[in-house]
């Protein structure tokens, strides 16, 4: 049953992957068709779809979610600092140590500094790895980002742009609890309607993310035809070193398998919905939102490859960590 259930998340999950890059493709050949509608641009649909992807995480979200943190105190503080530590400076060195123009430098550091991607959970499930704590990781990462995202942008990313704390963490908070929040309302309000909306909310979120990357990209087509390559080496770098960090960072604090595994998913995968998202927010998005577009095609392969390698390797409590259930999410 459990390995039937792995063979259809992995499937959904590299239909999602190869939708996106379609939809780069398409957008680098045709991006008049992502540029605006008659007189609407299309760039102004990206925070809106955001908004409608985090109601759908709030939806799902009920006070379980939280219960790792009482149960496995420790997995759960190692796996949200190292999530804001590892991957916001792995951001900052790689930004530096490739020499990109300002704004696409600092897209770098950004797509860093975002919360756990939202399909950490699925990849968590797919690899057998420890889903009650990447439900908890990415929960509480993601109700940190509003206040953490700013300041490490201020801190990182304000070489290379100048950035506003309070109006990004304002930003934020649009984009991301104001929606969880009705979403959780709507939630408890409507408890016998929430099975046909956890249904139906994860389709309408990848088709969302999906039409995302394909603006951004078409909108930023001329800056990544000209770092393209090297802007997708330093991410594909950036993520794959995020996995690694993670993993053994839970291994030198003592975790065992599955939640050293979920670490190592919860560091590498990130929200670049959210990054993207910002990215509109501050004007940029054919620039700093270069790297959050490139982020989501290749952690969603990479994520996937990992998630489908761990499968294969059984360890111990194995089963018993992947039981619970888990709402299919979209990689962001």
């Amino acid at each position: 049953m459990h390995g039937e259930t792995n063979a259809k998340s992995s499937y959904k999950n590299l239909i999602y992957t190869a939708c996106i890059v379609v939809a780069v493709i398409t957008a680098l050949s045709f991006p008049q068709l992502f540029l605006q509608v008659g007189d609407f641009p299309l760039k102004k649909l990206i925070v809106p779809l955001l908004q409608i992807i985090m109601l759908g995480m709030g939806t799902t979200m009920s006070i379980a979610d939280f219960e790792g943190v009482v149960k496995q105190p420790k997995a759960v503080v190692i796996g949200v600092v190292c999530h804001f530590i590892i991957m916001p400076l792995l951001g900052y060195t790689l930004a530096n140590t490739f020499s990109f123009p300002p704004e696409i430098a600092a897209g770098v550091v950004l797509i860093g500094c975002s919360p756990s991607g939202l399909a950490s959970n699925v990849i968590c499930f797919v690899a057998k790895a420890n889903v009650p704590l990447s439900i908890t990781v990415t929960t509480i990462s993601t109700l940190l980002a509003p206040f953490v995202m700013p300041a490490l942008m201020k801190l990182l990313a304000g070489q290379f742009i100048e950035i506003g704390f309070w109006k990004m963490m304002i930003e934020i908070m649009q984009i991301v609890i104001l929606p969880v929040a009705v979403g959780l309302i709507l939630n408890r309000v409507f408890r016998q309607s929430a099975v046909i909306i956890n249904k139906v909310m994860p389709l309408v979120s990848m088709a969302g993310i999906v039409l995302i990357v394909a603006i951004i990209t078409a909108a930023g087509r001329d800056s990544l035809l000209a770092v393209g390559w090297t802007l997708a080496l330093c991410v594909l770098i950036h993520n794959l070193s995020g996995f690694t960090l993670g993993y053994w960072t839970g291994r030198l604090f003592g975790l065992e398998e599955q939640s050293c595994r979920t670490i190592a998913i919860e560091v590498g995968l990130q929200n670049a919905g959210l990054a993207s998202g910002i990215a509109v927010q501050m004007g940029k998005v054919a620039t700093v939102g270069l790297a959050p577009a490139l982020f989501g095609p290749i952690m969603n392969t990479t994520g996937s490859l990992l998630g489908t390698f761990w499968s294969q390797r059984v360890t111990e409590n194995s089963d018993h960590r992947t039981e619970n259930s888990v709402q299919l999410a979209p990689n962001n």
